[in-house]
């Protein structure tokens, strides 16, 4: 009887939570992670996104963290998104622990010519490609992106 109890409570709290979400938020709209993955699509072979600019370019809705998420779950499907082209600010791959084997993303930016240190960073500058149509230099405030 408790265990019924419990599990009722339990549901009632999960309906309350889902019915408190904020609605119309951008990660609700279909298209929200297919414009991560047409970005990443476009990098060079040898070339690298951080997570931060990747959200800088999409604009408005996208943060780092999100994009690390969407990478995490890049689906393995005939499109290829080349997810290991994004990295951390700092040149180095968050993946450790996430991936079989766990250095697996920077074995496969190796093989793209990527040079890393013995801290497993590189020089991330040095790697950094950002969309021809997209002034990174600018200091942009307003948020806009590239698909709007």
């Amino acid at each position: 009887m408790v265990a019924r109890a419990r599990n009722y409570e339990q549901e009632a709290m999960a309906k309350n939570i889902i019915g408190n979400a904020v609605k119309n938020r951008p990660q609700d709209d279909p298209s929200y992670r297919a414009r991560a993955y047409d970005l990443v699509q476009r990098i060079p072979a040898g070339r690298v996104m951080s997570y931060g600019l990747v959200a800088k370019v999409l604009g408005i809705g996208y943060d780092a963290r999100a994009i690390g998420n969407i990478m995490y779950a890049t689906p393995d499907d005939e499109r290829h998104i080349p997810w290991h082209r994004v990295m951390n600010a700092q040149g180095g791959c968050s993946t450790a622990g996430l991936t079989t084997p766990p250095d697996l993303q920077q074995r496969l930016l190796e093989a793209e010519g990527i040079v890393f240190n013995d801290s497993g960073r590189c020089e991330i500058d040095q790697y950094l490609w950002t969309p021809p149509e997209y002034d990174a230099t600018q200091n942009r405030t307003d948020q806009s992106s590239l698909f709007e």
